[in-house]
C-alpha cells in the first residue's frame, strides 16, 4: 500500500434531520481527545437545565489576525496544546498537541477568501449537510463571518478552568431569501486542561411566524494522518449506513472496524456513539 503523507481523513459527526419549533433549541456537542476518540451527542429542548457558569478563564485566549487579515482566536493550554479558530466559517483550522504536532488536516489549496469555504479543519455544516437538500453543498454557515458572542448563555459543561471562545451566527435577510427561516446558532469551542477539544452547538428557532424548521448539521472534521493504510475507525459496528459510492444504497456495518484500501464515502446514523480513530 502506498504511504500517503499529509492527507486528510474526514469524519463528519452529524445529528441530522431535526425539526425545532419557534423558541425551542437544538443542542449538540463533539469532544475529541488527542488520542482521536470522539463522542457526539445531540438533544432538542425548549428550556435550559443543569447549567453551570460560562467560561471564566481567559488567560490563554488570544484575539489576533490570520491569513488575509481575517480575525481569528487562538486557544492555548498550559502544557502547550493549542487550537486556532477563524471567525470566517466559525471554523477550527488547527489543533496541536503538547508536542506541537498538528492533529487536523488543512489543504495546501485552502483559500481564506469569501465566498469559498476553508478546506480542512472542522467546517460547520448548517443548515444542510452534503447535498441532502436544495441549498449549496454543506450549507452556508461555513462561508459566513461569525461574531464573538458578547453575552453567551451558560452551558452544561463546566469550563471555568478551560480556554474557550463563544461564537454566534444569526440569519441575514439575504439568507432568508434562499432559506426562509430565522435562527440563532451559538458555538462554544473549548480546549481542556489535557488538550481535549470540545465543540458545543446550540441552534435556536427565532421565527416570528410560528413555523418550525428542519435542518441537517455536521461537524465535518478533517483529521491529519500520515498513512491511511494504517487507519482504523472503530465504533460503527451494526450501524446502518448509506454508501455514497453506490448511489446511497443502504448497508449494515458488519466488521468491528473500518479500514481503507480504496476510496470510502459513507453516512452512518449515530446516537450517543463513541468513535475511535486509531
Amino acid at each position: 500500500m502506498k504511504k500517503i503523507i499529509n492527507k486528510g481523513f474526514s469524519l463528519s459527526l452529524s445529528p441530522s434531520g431535526s425539526g425545532i419549533k419557534p423558541g425551542a433549541r437544538f443542542d449538540s456537542s463533539i469532544s475529541v481527545r488527542s488520542s482521536t476518540t470522539s463522542t457526539a451527542t445531540s438533544t432538542a429542548s425548549a428550556a435550559e437545565t443543569n447549567m453551570n457558569s460560562p467560561c471564566r478563564e481567559k488567560l490563554f485566549v488570544e484575539h489576533c489576525k490570520g491569513v488575509n487579515g481575517l480575525e481569528k482566536v487562538v486557544l492555548r493550554e498550559v502544557r502547550g496544546c493549542s487550537a486556532e479558530i477563524y471567525l470566517y466559517g466559525g471554523q477550527v483550522i488547527s489543533w496541536k498537541n503538547e508536542y506541537g504536532e498538528e492533529l487536523l488536516f488543512l489543504s495546501s489549496k485552502a483559500t481564506f477568501t469569501h465566498p469559498k469555504p476553508i478546506r480542512g479543519g472542522i467546517p460547520i455544516c448548517f443548515p444542510q449537510f452534503a447535498n441532502h437538500g436544495s441549498l449549496e453543498k454543506h450549507g452556508f454557515a461555513r462561508s459566513r463571518v461569525w461574531s464573538i458572542d458578547p453575552d453567551p448563555p451558560p452551558f452544561s459543561a463546566n469550563s471555568s478552568s478551560q480556554a474557550c471562545v463563544d461564537l454566534i451566527l444569526k440569519h441575514s435577510e439575504e439568507e432568508v431569501k434562499i432559506w426562509p427561516h430565522r435562527y440563532e446558532f451559538r458555538l462554544r469551542i473549548t480546549l481542556g486542561p489535557g488538550g481535549d477539544l470540545m465543540l458545543t452547538s446550540r441552534i435556536r428557532n427565532t421565527n416570528t411566524d410560528g413555523k418550525s424548521f428542519a435542518f441537517t448539521f455536521a461537524y465535518h472534521t478533517y483529521f491529519a494522518v500520515s498513512d491511511i493504510s494504517e487507519v482504523r475507525v472503530e465504533g460503527l459496528e451494526t450501524l446502518d449506513y448509506l454508501d455514497n459510492l453506490k448511489d446511497k444504497e443502504r448497508f449494515t456495518e458488519q466488521g468491528d472496524a473500518i479500514t481503507f484500501e480504496s476510496e470510502v464515502s459513507v453516512c452512518s446514523n449515530l446516537d450517543d456513539s463513541r468513535i475511535a480513530l486509531v
